[in-house]
């Protein structure tokens, strides 16, 4: 019979034709119920999402950031979850919105630049990389319920070129869910980020 393992390494190979890093996802192989993967932390977040996102959002808006949350619309809606298919694989256009804060000293509210990243096929799963920058997340998209899917992965840093293994760091270690909330166009909800933020939303469209 087929172990299962409890965790997963996501590896970056570097592809000179593309110019950026792609996720080379060992599955050797992965449990396909996230739930039978996911660390007791991790499960924790992901059920209290709801929580986190409303949370984020009531602290954000005290501190005078209603105008630009509203502009967001479905983004930013809690409740936007469409159902349907995830994201397919190819190139994205992505922005992270950090909401809510941690700290009375830092801001409840920050839209970063658009950057490229890239959804996937790694055979029963999907996986998920940011291509650049200091802060990269990686991980796998499992299958979720017919709202959402369900991320689990670990943040990249620096000048890496190798992921950690989900479940050895607590401080690496992401989770939420990916949600459709229109036409081609997706989010993932990462609750309570083990810095800065109290919810991270990361918008997905195709790049083409």
């Amino acid at each position: 019979m087929t172990s299962i393992r409890t965790g997963f390494i996501v590896a970056c190979a570097f592809l000179p034709a593309c110019g950026h890093a792609r996720p080379a996802v060992a599955l050797t192989p992965v449990a396909l119920d996230w739930k039978r993967v996911v660390t007791a932390v991790d499960m924790d977040r992901i059920k209290a999402w709801r929580t986190a996102f409303v949370k984020a959002l009531d602290d954000a808006r005290a501190r005078g950031n209603g105008a630009g949350i509203a502009r967001e619309g479905a983004l930013l809606d809690p409740d936007a979850a469409l159902g349907g298919p995830g994201p397919a694989p190819g190139a994205y256009r992505c922005r992270v919105i950090k909401i809510g804060t941690k700290s009375p000293e830092m801001p409840a509210y920050t839209v970063y630049p658009e950057f490229a990243c890239t959804v996937a096929d790694e055979g029963e799963v999907m996986s998920f990389a940011k291509n650049s920058g200091a802060q990269r997340p990686v991980g796998l998209i499992f299958p979720g319920d017919n709202l959402r899917q369900i991320f689990l992965g670990t943040m990249m840093l620096g000048d890496e070129t190798r992921a950690m293994e989900y479940g050895r760091d607590t401080t690496r270690d992401m989770c939420g869910a990916v949600e459709r909330i229109g036409a081609n166009r997706w989010r993932m909800i990462l609750p309570y980020p083990n810095f800065e933020s109290v919810m991270d939303v990361i918008e997905l469209v195709p790049q083409a």
